[in-house]
């Protein structure tokens, strides 16, 4: 292994542990491995307070719970990210399915997955890991850019 690859390595091992140390196991296993919690696991499926749901890992504002709906998936769904640029899209092709994964812009945690059906105008359902959110209900009722 050469110098760099060995710095590289050494980076990331450190970076792992720090979120290791900053997350739980699930919410490490969700947002840095990629992983899924158990459908209905997650009290924030049925969370009705307003709010502003904030990455776990970074604090990042990602959705209002004024775009929260009940998907009856177990999962917290929303119509929409709450800032422009906030989330990330990708092509996920694991698990011998095509999805498009969501990831938060600002460090990168995978966060659950988007689909084409959901209600309203954007006709998208983001279908988010409740470990991956924090919500935050002193963010002025989940108003949007709070």
């Amino acid at each position: 292994m050469s110098k760099a690859e060995e710095n590289e390595k050494a980076t990331t091992d450190a970076s792992k542990a720090a979120w290791r140390e900053k997350l739980s196991p699930e919410a490490y296993n969700v947002t840095r491995e990629h992983g899924t919690e158990r459908a209905f696991s997650h009290p924030y499926h049925t969370e009705k307070r307003d709010g502003m749901y904030r990455c776990v890992c970074c604090g990042a504002p990602l959705f209002s719970s004024e775009t929260k709906f009940d998907s009856g998936t177990g999962w917290p769904s929303f119509t929409d990210a709450a800032v422009e640029g906030k989330v990330t899209t990708h092509e996920d092709t694991s698990h011998g399915m095509r999805r498009i994964e969501v990831r938060c812009a600002s460090c990168d945690a995978h966060l659950g997955h988007v689909f084409p059906d959901g209600p309203g105008e954007s006709g998208m359902r983001y279908c988010i890991n409740g470990c991956a959110l924090n919500l935050d209900t002193d963010a002025a009722g989940g108003k949007t850019g709070a």
